[in-house]
């Protein structure tokens, strides 16, 4: 006899069937399983691992002197002339070395550069959590072809939940209102499947971890 059902209620019929057959779980203990494997690395070099690997760019500076020698060979080798770092803490450290930069947002639409600090680095995926409680704002990390980040050695955390953690600590209960991860240059690949990097913010991600930030 011939089956006249379509091939959406056979379809059907099969789910049906398949949770009405009792079956043990093949994954008896999935819950209880670790999401990731056990870190043994040092955070340093998992955090600069997954960055390079995302196309970011991660300097290690044992002080201001080797940040500012560093800054020196970027600036010279892209030819920065827009640069731009509104938080009061980073505009000391920049001006103690006499580094140049745009303190307000005049001629902003031209920016090459934007320097910022964070709330913590994100080891385990080389992301950079940022928020908009600090006075960069929103804006520095994402207009500038090329970002750069300053972080100290105790910021750097194996996971998110870590990140949060800082965060917690810092602020209390007034969470900023935007919290952001900066995983590498922004990307897409919208047009035929090929990966453009800077298409919708920075071109450049620089993570400089400085041990000594003063």
């Amino acid at each position: 006899m011939k089956d006249n059902t379509t091939a959406k209620e056979q379809i059907l019929k099969k789910i049906r069937k398949a949770l009405l057959e009792k079956r043990e779980n093949p994954y008896p203990n999935l819950e209880e399983s670790p999401l990731y494997k056990k870190n043994t690395e040092e955070l340093e070099v998992l955090f600069a691992e997954q960055l390079t690997a995302i196309s970011g760019n991660f300097i290690f500076c044992e002080d201001g002197i080797d940040f500012f020698e560093n800054m020196l060979q970027l600036a010279d080798r892209f030819k920065w002339r827009k640069i731009y770092c509104w938080e009061p803490e980073l505009q000391a450290f920049l001006s103690k070395y006499e580094f140049p930069f745009y303190q307000t947002d005049k001629d902003f639409e031209q920016a090459e550069v934007g320097i910022t600090l964070c709330e913590a680095l994100i080891a385990r995926n080389g992301s950079v959590m940022v928020s908009n409680q600090s006075a960069a704002g929103r804006r520095l990390s994402i207009f500038p072809h090329h970002h750069i980040v300053i972080a100290r050695t105790s910021q750097l955390v194996l996971d998110l939940k870590d990140g949060f953690q800082l965060l917690k600590n810092k602020y209390g209960n007034q969470i900023p209102s935007m919290i952001s991860n900066i995983t590498g240059p922004s990307r897409t690949a919208d047009i035929e499947k090929t990966l453009v990097l800077g298409a919708h913010g920075p071109k450049e991600l620089f993570v400089f971890l400085i041990d000594d930030f003063s």
